[in-house]
Formats: structure tokens, C-alpha cells, sequence
């Protein structure tokens, strides 16, 4: 008689373990596309210069002060090189405040 005889009474069913059955995922449900961007504003007007027009001049009247012309200088690196020497006809990009 071996150890465990004792366990085997007549007919006893065997243990079955559970078998893992793979997980089922939820449908995704379909995520509307994102709208399509609205045309966006340019963050900048365009000035042309004038006889007499300094950056301080331009500034003072987009701005309401004349200490922002640096603003439009570096809006406009391309074309001045010397923000006290600016031709008539130019195009600038002026920065919204």
C-alpha cells in the first residue's frame, strides 16, 4: 500500500484546473477624425514704409510706443540689416502685440 492509497475511495473524480482562456477585448469604438484647422491668422500684419517712416515711428503706431520697434526689426532680420537705414517700399512684417 503506498502512500496515498487512502486518497482513492472507490471512484473519485479528477481535478480538472481550470484552462485560461485568452482574453477577448471590447470593440474599440470608432474615434471621430479631428475637425480640419480653421486657415489660421498670420501673427503678423505687413507695413509698407514710407518717407519719413523710422521703426520707432511704425511702432508707435501699431504699438502706441515707440521703445517696441525692436519688435519689428527682428520680425524682419531678413531685410534689415541697420534698423536706422529703412527703404521706402518695403514690405515689414509687423508682430501682433
Amino acid at each position: 500500500m503506498g502512500l496515498f492509497d487512502f486518497l482513492k475511495k472507490g471512484e473519485e473524480k479528477p481535478v480538472q484546473k481550470p484552462v485560461a482562456q485568452p482574453a477577448v477585448k471590447a470593440p474599440v469604438a470608432a474615434q471621430p477624425a479631428p475637425a480640419p484647422a480653421a486657415p489660421q491668422q498670420p501673427a503678423y500684419d505687413t507695413y509698407t514704409v514710407k518717407s519719413g517712416d523710422s521703426l520707432s515711428k511704425i511702432a508707435k503706431n501699431f504699438y502706441g510706443d515707440a521703445q517696441q520697434w525692436h519688435k519689428i526689426h527682428q520680425a524682419n532680420l531678413d531685410k534689415i540689416k541697420d534698423p536706422n537705414l529703412i527703404d521706402v517700399g518695403w514690405q515689414l512684417k509687423i508682430p501682433k502685440a
